[in-house]
């Protein structure tokens, strides 16, 4: 007959007690970088299925964009002003309206309930489903930037400028989009906000800012995809400014490290509900 220490019995009080104070742990917790990891490869196997049409009506809109502007604007910073926005706007067209989207579905259906019951980071989840997303936009933006200087008779030297703007750019409205969709109380209503938010970065980053009246110019500064059109439109000069570029492209760092703080917010406010 053996003799077990009574502390180790399932129905012993010290184990009751450890259990109800919660210091026995089901299992360990996902690391950050490995979780960001396996969601971002994951969302980017699902968003794979419509790549070939995301791109084509992302990357043909900024493009039929730029041929409607050509009858108007001949050339110089107003023209600057078109390529880097239509540019940008392909940026804005996944990450900020189809995440909305996404995450407005998600919500709706049930699916943030599958995430939560998985032991990864909140901020796993939103980071790789808005690292994914824009993703796609790395070739639409590279192609329009290169016709729309074909177009207007800008110089093609400073376009590796697009690897800090994409990136910087598409987590500042990433985070945006994911907040809007996480945020709204119906997928209708999210669909609507990230059309919305598109629409204003077609006509605050593509139309050239020395046209807008002065509130309007205002409202433009407030739109995190402002400082990725004015860092990549600073680039098409004889000699770029850049410690502007840098300063704006700073500040797409900042927007988007606070937005993405909101969508993560968001998204534990939306799971626990």
């Amino acid at each position: 007959m053996s003799v077990l220490p009574a502390d180790v019995l399932p129905g012993s009080a010290l184990a009751v007690e450890e259990a109800a104070s919660g210091a026995v742990e089901l299992g360990p917790r996902a690391r950050m970088w490995p979780a960001l990891g396996a969601v971002y490869r994951a969302q980017l196997s699902r968003a794979r299925v419509a790549r070939i049409p995301l791109l084509f009506v992302a990357t043909f809109q900024s493009i039929g964009i730029m041929i409607l502007m050509r009858g108007v604007v001949d050339g110089g910073g107003e023209a600057e002003s078109v390529v880097a926005g239509s540019s940008v706007l392909v940026v804005a067209f996944v990450a900020l309206n189809l995440l909305a989207q996404y995450f407005g579905q998600l919500r709706a259906s049930g699916g943030l309930d599958h995430y939560a019951t998985l032991p990864v980071p909140p901020a796993a989840v939103v980071l790789g489903a808005a690292g994914a997303y824009a993703s796609f936009t790395v070739p639409g933006t590279v192609v329009t930037a290169v016709f729309g200087c074909v177009l207007f008779g800008l110089p093609l030297t400073h376009l590796w400028v697009l690897v800090a703007v994409i990136p910087l750019a598409g987590a500042a409205l990433s985070g945006l989009g994911a907040a809007l969709g996480l945020l709204a109380p119906r997928p209708e209503l999210a669909t609507l906000l990230g059309q919305l938010g598109m629409s204003a970065a077609l006509l605050l980053g593509v139309l050239p800012a020395d046209r807008m009246p002065e509130v309007v110019r205002f409202a433009r500064d407030l739109l995190p995809s402002t400082y990725g059109v004015e860092a990549f439109a600073r680039t098409f000069g004889a000699d770029p400014d850049w410690a502007f570029v840098a300063g704006d492209l700073a500040v797409c760092a900042v927007v988007g490290v606070v937005s993405l703080a909101v969508a993560t917010w968001a998204y534990r406010r939306a799971a626990v509900r």
